[in-house]
């Protein structure tokens, strides 16, 4: 089964504003391939609040393709993957915003937070932003790099099944409860998972 970690950076406060991606796939229980791609947004509106967390500015994407060109490229591998990310809700909402500014189908796979996954399993921990969970792990990274962002997002999930007993990252769920969310053709569902203090699990 494929798994891809996937993280946007945005210009500015609108969703459908994304200017970079970043991917990690996962196999046999690793990270094996990263990749980031700059994105040309179609409204060309960078914030400097936005500039000031991910450090990419509009001259830096001039020349970058737009979000359909730039998804096009991984189509193959999206179609039936488990797809991860850290406040899925975010990252999701990205996608979903910018296909319906440009028209364009929705891809079909599941997707798991690993933002709700932390908090469930780690109940313990006093943050469960990314790079406080990087610190827990031990993993220096660039914050806010959409591809340190997905790389690292990937390996908490492989953390996560570790430490909850799963097999996989997609035996997760069901060990710790959770419904995976889904995008679909026409529409998605989200992913939702209660937290419970992790002696709970025991």
């Amino acid at each position: 089964m494929k798994i891809i970690a996937i993280d946007f950076e945005t210009a500015n406060e609108q969703r459908a504003s994304a200017c970079s991606v970043g991917l990690a796939w996962v196999e046999n229980g690793a990270v094996t391939r990263v990749e980031e791609r700059l994105i040309r947004p179609k409204q060309m509106r960078f914030s400097g609040f936005n500039i000031a967390i991910h450090g990419i500015h509009p001259e830096d994407v001039e020349d970058a393709p737009e979000f359909p060109e730039v998804m096009d490229e991984f189509r193959d591998d999206f179609a039936g993957a488990v797809m991860l990310a850290h406040n899925a809700s975010f990252d999701m909402s990205v996608w979903r915003a910018s296909l319906d500014l440009y028209r364009q189908p929705y891809p079909v796979f599941d997707y798991l937070c690993t933002l709700q996954m932390a908090r469930r399993v780690w109940a313990d921990l006093p943050s469960h932003k990314l790079n406080s969970l990087g610190r827990h792990l031990c993993i220096a990274f660039e914050h806010h790099n959409a591809a340190a962002d997905a790389s690292v997002c990937a390996q908490v999930a492989l953390a996560i099944a570790a430490d909850s007993g799963a097999a996989d990252i997609p035996s997760i769920p069901a060990q710790i409860g959770m419904a995976p969310g889904k995008i679909f053709v026409g529409g998605y569902r989200p992913c939702s998972c209660p937290r419970v203090l992790r002696n709970a699990l025991a």
